[in-house]
């Protein structure tokens, strides 16, 4: 009879328990847009839409959770990005591709700027559209998923950059409404 030792150089290895359908909870989120970057914004709130902010991620499932964005109409771009940035898409014909800037996008539909922003932010395919689905986007203050009970996130305060630039988009409004009068 033979005893058998683990004589293993490497360290132990053990599986990662993934998570199963049935343990899935996703939660609602509401976040106000109001002097938010739009790449910043757009960057957590795909975290948030994969479930990467949860302990337990597993990547081919959708464990994330669902997201309110509300005053979409006051959202922000860094430097000159508002009108020097272009969105290019193809409608598949040759010479059919299509050129618009933001603030074009902007005047038409509001929402598509950061949808488009989060959609660049998934991974391509079928799992990438059933999250995005999950983000809902409305003008104004008002949204009608309140028997949700969505948890309130202040993105301001998450971050320096964020805060900063809401005081400072602050200052900057009450100096350009006090140079009109």
């Amino acid at each position: 009879m033979t005893l058998y030792i683990n004589t293993s150089i490497y360290a132990h290895t053990t599986m990662t328990n993934f998570i199963k359908k049935k343990e899935i909870k996703n939660n609602w989120v509401i976040i106000n847009a109001e002097n938010a970057i739009v790449g910043r914004l757009a960057a957590y709130i795909s975290v948030v839409l994969r479930g990467k902010n949860k302990n337990q991620y597993t990547p081919s499932m959708d464990g994330g959770d669902f997201i309110i964005v509300t005053n979409i109409e006051k959202i922000k771009f860094t430097g000159k990005k508002f009108h020097n940035k272009k969105y290019y898409r193809h409608t598949g014909y040759p010479g059919g591709i299509k050129i618009t800037s933001p603030s074009d996008l902007f005047k038409k539909k509001p929402e598509e700027v950061l949808k488009l922003a989060v959609k660049r932010m998934l991974p391509d395919g079928p799992l990438a559209k059933k999250q995005l689905s999950k983000l809902k986007i409305y003008k104004g203050n008002s949204h009608p998923h309140e028997s949700q009970n969505p948890k309130i996130i202040d993105f301001s305060k998450m971050n320096s950059k964020n805060y900063n630039l809401t005081i400072w988009y602050g200052i900057w409004n009450k100096r350009k409404s006090s140079n009109k009068q």
